[in-house]
Order: C-alpha cells, then structure tokens, then sequence
C-alpha cells in the first residue's frame, strides 16, 4: 500500500484514539518515511526540514493573535457577550420565546459574520476565536445550544470565505496559490472568473451548514454551568472607538499593499499598523503593550505549534515521493472515464489535506501532477481549476491538524466540555468534506 496512505490513516487514527496532534503527526511521518524508503535519518531530516518552513505561520500566528488580544482588550467581544446575556434575561422574564429565538440566531448570524470577516476585513484568521466564543459560551448554555453547531458555523466562515472570495486569505488562496499554481502547470487562466469557477463547491459547503443547523445539531443540549458565564469586563466607549479605528486602519492597510502589489505580507502589516493604533492612542498603555503582546503569543502557541508539525509532516510526504504515484495510480484505474476519475482526484486531494492539515500547502503538491491529467482526461480550463481547488480544500475542515478545527476548539472548549475530535473534527468532516466532494464533481462534470 502507498506510504502516503499508511502515513495518513495511522495519523489520523491516533489522534481519534486520543493520542496528542503533536504527536500522531510525528508517528504517521516517521512512518510514512520509514516505508516510503527516507530511512531514518531522511525523515528525521525532511521533518526537521518541514519545521523550519513553519516558522512564518507561528510568526503570523503571533502577530494575528496579539492584534485579536489588543481588540479584546477594548471589550468588544465582551460588550456583545453582555448585550447577548441582556437581552436573553428580558426574554426569560417575559416569557417569549420568539425573543429567545431571535437572541440564537442573531448570536449564529453574528459568529459567522465574525469567521467571514476574519479572513478579509479583520484579518486575525482563527485567533478571534479564544477571545469571541468564551465570553458566549454563558449565553449558548442558556439557550441549550449544540455547540457542534457553532464549530460547523466557525468552519464554514474560515473554509468557504478563502475558497471563494479573492480578497485576503482568498487572494492569497485563489490567485496567488491556485491560479499562480495551474498557470505554473500550463494551463493558461487569464480568462477565468474565480468565483464562478469556485461558486459551485462553495454552495456545497453552505448546504452542508443548513443541514448541521436545521437537521443534526438542532436539537437542545445541555451543558453544565461554569465560572466563565459570571466573568464581567470594565467596557470602555473610548476603547471601543478606537478598537473599531484600528481595524479600519487594518482593513485599509490591507487594501492599499493589495493594490500596488507590495511584496509585503499585507496581513502581518495590517496587524502591526492595528496594534500601533492601539498603543499611540493610549488605549493601550505603553507598560501594556508587552503582556498584550506575550498573552496574544500564548493565546495561540499550541496552535501554530501543531501547524508548525504539520509542516515536518507534510514535507516527509512531500520528500517520500509517494503522492505523485497515488494520483496516477489512482486516476489510471478509471482510464477516460472522466467521472470516475474526477472523483478519484478529489479522493486523493481529501486524503492528502486531511494529513497535512492546510489546503494552503496541499495546492503547491496537487497542482502541478492533476493539472496535466485533467487536460489528457479533456476537461475544460475552468472544470480543471474548480476540480484542483476543491481537491486542495477538501481536508481542511475535519483534519486534526487543520486551524479550521482547532480554532474553534480553542473556543469552544474553555471549560472543558467539547473534544477536539469528536466535536470539531468528525462533525465539520462529515458535514463539510462530503457535500463539497459532490459539489466539487458536479462543478467538473458541467463547467
């Protein structure tokens, strides 16, 4: 059997058999590598190598979460937290349950909106997370909400956003990535409408959403009261104001590196100009700025230490030279029957995702093999971008390793009441990963 399949499988077993992220990534590359023929020192090699590329994602992480820490510090999360709260107490004196009704689904509307605008115009990706959610996790209790429903919400902003709106995380996703990938391949894209291309799988995902909401997770499901419900922050109006500043400036600082094409990280520097908001403005204090700055780290450390492992794993399968013999192998087995061998492609792309955890790095590997099957299987110029960017998506949400999935259990789990595998990974997997798979076929059979 490949290496990489073995590689994958023992991974992802480990990790639902309890046994820590950290180190079921290191004992599915150890012997990914061992059977792939690195040996032992090849693989302890290529790991070491894959930690070294992670060091820009704990950076980012870094940076992200200090920003997010220094917006949480204003009380905003915490002022929505009390509004929330506020208004779910009025409805239980009244009696109303169309308040109560009204009080959920605005709370829903408001974490999506919040995971949207995380990869775009507050671009802290997962790291609002720890800082959102638990200030929330009071008012869910009371409502007797499934909070495998919030992680489905979570998941849903921090996947579709990037796979199907080319402005932040999605440029970097959808332009820079995948298109700069295929047109890397020889395919030429110029003519491509992104959106269109990607609409189809992203309509998958959000059918999957409906169906976590409105079927399996609607339901009430009661949680135990804990301290964090009772927690009440000083808010400040002038905090506030200017917390809303700095993302603006965030925001702006974004849009204007985009524009002239910097070079520069335009994420990493609109969270630094956001963070110099803060500090000049005195709204965070100068003797702050350094325990805002080390609690943001620390928010996210273990974090971007399990995607810093997902990088030496990913890099073993990548250095095995098992992948590129999985796609052919596997696509051969359907000759030209283009059905089955577009299903095959995203097989695999699942499979590879789900082992590294990032459909970031998954694209560079997939691209560059699946862009000339799909032109000698005679697929269209835009079924072939809409096939390898599904297969490269694929994964993200229900991985172990993927910051899909650990965001929200960062949240979700503060008090102890919500397993990173049985309440993030398997419902984001069956709920996302099987309704984009179908979407992501269609999308190459009709465009």
């Amino acid at each position: 059997m490949n290496a990489v399949v073995i590689a994958v499988c023992l991974m992802l077993l480990l990790a639902v058999a309890r046994v820590h992220v950290v180190l079921a990534l290191f004992i599915g590359a150890l012997v990914g590598g061992l059977l792939s023929g690195l040996g032992l020192d090849g693989t302890m090699v290529a790991f070491q190598e894959g930690l070294g590329d992670g060091a820009k994602i704990a950076l980012s992480y870094a940076l992200l979460g200090a920003f997010a820490m220094a917006v949480a510090h204003s009380g905003l999360p915490d002022m929505l937290a009390s509004k929330l709260i506020t208004k779910l107490n009025e409805a239980e004196e009244q009696g109303s349950s169309k308040a109560r009704l009204l009080t959920k689904w605005g709370m829903i509307a408001a974490i999506a909106a919040m995971a949207v605008m995380s990869q775009n115009v507050i671009p802290v990706h997962i790291a609002f997370i720890p800082l959102l959610i638990p200030p929330l996790l009071g008012v869910m209790n009371k409502l007797h909400l499934d909070r495998r429903a919030i992680t489905c919400v979570l998941t849903f902003g921090l996947v579709t956003t990037y796979m199907f709106l080319p402005i932040g995380f999605g440029k970097i996703f959808l332009n820079d990535i995948l298109l700069g990938n295929i047109k890397k391949a020889g395919l030429d894209t110029s003519h491509i409408s992104i959106m269109r291309t990607m609409g189809i799988p992203a309509l998958g995902m959000f059918l999957g959403l409906l169906f976590a909401l409105f079927v399996t997770y609607r339901r009430p499901r009661t949680y135990r009261a804990t301290k964090i419900e009772a927690e009440e922050k000083e808010i400040s109006k002038y905090r506030i104001t200017v917390s809303v500043i700095a993302i603006l400036a965030c925001f702006s600082m974004q849009l204007v590196l985009n524009t002239i094409n910097s070079d520069a990280d335009a994420l990493l520097v609109g969270a630094l100009v956001g963070l110099g908001v803060f500090i000049f403005t005195g709204a965070i204090k100068v003797r702050e700025a350094d325990e805002v700055f080390t609690s943001g780290m620390r928010m996210m450390a273990l974090i971007g230490f399990i995607m810093i492992s997902a990088q030496g794993f990913a890099n073993v399968m990548s250095k095995s030279g098992q992948i590129e013999p999985l796609v052919k192998s596997t696509a051969a087995l359907f000759g030209d029957n283009k059905a089955m061998a577009a299903l095959a492609m995203l097989l695999v792309g699942l499979l590879v995702t789900m082992g590294i955890g990032s459909s970031f790095s998954t694209l560079p590997i997939i691209a560059a093999i699946y862009v000339p099957l799909c032109g000698a299987l005679g697929f269209s110029p835009m079924a072939t971008v809409a096939l390898v960017g599904t297969a490269g998506a694929l994964g993200d949400a229900g991985s172990p390793a993927s910051d899909s999935t650990l965001g929200p259990t960062a949240g979700l789990n503060v008090d102890g009441q919500h397993d990173h595998i049985r309440d993030s990974v398997i419902p984001t997997f069956l709920h996302f990963n099987i309704p984009l798979m179908v979407a992501g076929w269609i999308a190459a059979m009709v465009l």
